[in-house]
């Protein structure tokens, strides 16, 4: 296990936040060169990481509010105004059992925050589908949507999804073609999701609202050993229940196959 860039989470987030602004190359349908003729290739021939497979959270920070259901009125490191607060401290796991609710800890702004284990797939070359066994949650990152079709709110949202990859340097990028396995051409995922159904940014009733928007990038990386990591920089922004954004960072190990995966439906404790 890398050590090393477990303990750097925290700073990996603060550089995402600010390469933000600096400049990349971002593309809906993927990355075609310059003068390429014919169309556009799909968002899954321009993935510049192979995110493909099966992965299994590995939980080193935040332990207590992850691997447990921390009681009711702990929400510290959180950045809640007061009416969270006040939301949070009614929180009765009951009553979201019996309104049926029992997955407002799943929703998109929380679900890759449990723990459990991921499996990723493409369900059409512009489509990539992310499954958790916590909760049997599907969510689904659309590539070239610009505006989501009307519909109802969800626990997962209507989430749009570009590839990120920084401008060339002297030699030009590398081609479009697809990667092989485990191959990475230096890049993220950037995810936005809205339209969300509002739930719980922790399992004891912290709430995010209707109108939260939720930010992601996704980045794989390779290391010596053999062993790959995906890591999950979130950034959750609520103008009804956050003062500031709350930003997390995930971490999930690759698998080599889906030893341990055990879908199972939302608990509400």
């Amino acid at each position: 296990m890398n050590f090393k860039l477990l303990r750097n989470s925290a700073l990996l987030a603060a550089l995402v936040l600010l390469l933000i602004g600096a400049p990349n190359r971002s593309f809906a349908q993927g990355r075609g060169g310059r003068g390429q003729a014919g169309p556009p290739p799909t968002a899954q021939a321009a993935a510049p990481e192979d995110l493909a497979g099966y992965w299994v959270s590995v939980v080193t920070e935040d332990w207590r509010f992850r691997m447990i259901t921390p009681p009711k009125g702990d929400y510290s490191s959180l950045p809640l105004n007061a009416e969270a607060r006040k939301v949070a401290d009614a929180w009765d796991p009951a009553k979201d059992e019996a309104s049926g609710e029992q997955c407002k800890a799943y929703g998109a702004a929380a679900v890759m925050r449990q723990p459990g284990r991921i499996h990723i797939t493409w369900q059409d070359d512009n489509t990539l589908k992310i499954e958790t066994d916590a909760g049997t949650q599907t969510r689904l990152f659309h590539f070239g949507a610009s505006q989501p079709p009307a519909g109802q709110p969800s626990w997962q949202g209507y989430s749009v999804a570009q590839w990120e990859i920084p401008e060339a340097g002297r030699g030009g990028a590398p081609g479009p073609g697809a990667l092989k396995e485990g191959e990475t051409r230096g890049g993220s995922m950037k995810v936005v999701t809205n339209r969300l159904r509002p739930g719980y940014l922790r399992k004891n009733g912290v709430p995010y609202s209707g109108n939260a928007v939720l930010t992601e990038y996704y980045t794989r990386t390779n290391e010596p050993n053999g062993d790959s990591w995906l890591i999950v920089t979130t950034i959750v922004e609520d103008p009804q229940y956050l003062n500031q954004p709350f930003i997390t960072s995930t971490h999930f190990k690759k698998q080599t196959d889906a030893s341990g995966w055990n879908p199972t439906p939302c608990s509400a404790r």
